[in-house]
């Protein structure tokens, strides 16, 4: 990995590119309730970012998350993102010597937190259409050993798109009870599934949900998400709390807008979103070898496979970068399997989508497959 300075320098690069089509980090950038903009205008004039929130969060926040999950017995704890929440997770609920259950492809800052803490991150490989590129209770009951403690999974899938299914769901819970392992079961996508199942209605007192209100809700540099588990297990991972004086207060006030207006916005933004896979997909096949792996899409981005092509997922994307436009190669979400795929976002500007696919058919047109990836390959 790139020095920590060359990686922040590498994100500054792409935040000062007002002119980029970000469509690489998962980011949701369709335009926001003009109420969730009034809350937060009305934040700001009113000054109530010189007090802290309550630790846990505003209940307001809270009750609307419980209400969104549909898990009114859950006790809710709101973090600075969701990624503040599972560094916690890992830092209380495993130990040295333990293991953490995770996918490959998947999101690894959490198999990095495992490591940090002296336990193994075991991967479980879910790139086959075998297994629908998800986690399978038979890929889980291999893979599971009396050290097993967390058994982490992305539902809908970070990077491929894919979301388990109810019998999946009971599937993994049962068997996470049966080994006495918490199964934390990180929600962040689940606004754009068809159907999104929570563990917690099978597995109430060993499940761990992880919300976000990055994608759908758009508020991804605002930081807020949420850490949603029985009551029990919310006091130990509250006692004690790495950040006692609460998310952000300003985050939390759109939060609240977001989630309370949230039914009559957001079914049109799925379907636009929608819409925009469908001219992605069209766009990426219409190039030979390339295909996406999950369609429709349970996210909001597609995953797409180039092995066939003879195109480096890495090449693509530095190719796209230089002509303004950003995705994301493989390599960031898996060693293994990061030289066969890249995602692109589809919460995007119709205008984004068009020049992606404008983009991308000059790209292949001028460069021939074959030619190697960029010696040190940043995302």
């Amino acid at each position: 990995m790139a020095p920590f300075a060359d990686r922040n320098r590498y994100f500054q690069d792409l935040y000062d590119r007002k002119d980029l089509a970000v469509m690489g980090r998962n980011t949701n950038h369709l335009p926001s309730d003009p109420r969730v903009k009034a809350a937060l205008h009305q934040a700001i004039e009113r000054e109530i970012y010189h007090e802290y929130a309550p630790p846990g969060g505003l209940v307001e926040l809270q009750d609307l998350i419980r209400e969104e999950l549909g898990l009114p017995d859950a006790a809710v704890w709101v973090t600075n993102g969701a990624t503040e929440g599972l560094a916690q997770v890992t830092q209380l609920l495993l130990e040295q010597g333990q293991e953490l259950l995770t996918t490959d492809p998947g999101y690894p800052v959490v198999a990095a937190f495992a490591r940090r803490r002296g336990a193994a991150a075991v991967e479980v490989p879910v790139y086959d259409p075998a297994c629908g590129y998800r986690l399978t209770a038979d890929l889980l009951a291999a893979a599971l050993t009396p050290r097993t403690r967390l058994i982490y999974v992305v539902d809908p899938s970070n990077p491929l798109g894919s979301c388990l299914n109810p019998e999946d769901v009971r599937a993994l819970a049962r068997l996470a009870r049966d080994k006495g392992a918490i199964l934390v079961q990180d929600c962040t996508y689940r606004d754009f599934a068809e159907r999104h199942t929570p563990a917690w209605e099978s597995y109430p007192e060993g499940t761990v949900c992880i919300v976000s209100l990055s994608k759908g809700c758009g508020l991804a540099g605002l930081r807020v998400g949420a850490v949603v588990a029985h009551p029990d297990l919310v006091e130990r991972l509250t006692t004690p709390q790495s950040n006692h004086l609460g998310a952000s207060v300003v985050a939390q006030v759109a939060a609240i807008a977001a989630l309370r207006t949230k039914p009559e916005w957001f079914p049109a933004m799925f379907r636009l979103q929608r819409e925009h896979q469908a001219r992605l997909k069209a766009a990426v096949e219409a190039v030979p070898g390339f295909r996406v792996l999950v369609y429709p899409s349970q996210t909001n981005f597609l995953a797409v496979d180039v092995a066939a092509s003879g195109y480096h997922p890495a090449f693509l994307a530095a190719a796209l970068l230089d002509r303004g436009v950003h995705i994301r190669h493989g390599g960031y979400n898996s060693p293994r399997f990061g030289d066969r795929f890249f995602r692109v976002g589809s919460t995007v500007p119709r205008a984004w989508v068009d020049r992606f696919a404008a983009t991308l058919a000059v790209v292949v047109q001028e460069h021939p497959p074959g030619l190697p990836a960029p010696e040190r390959a940043l995302y």
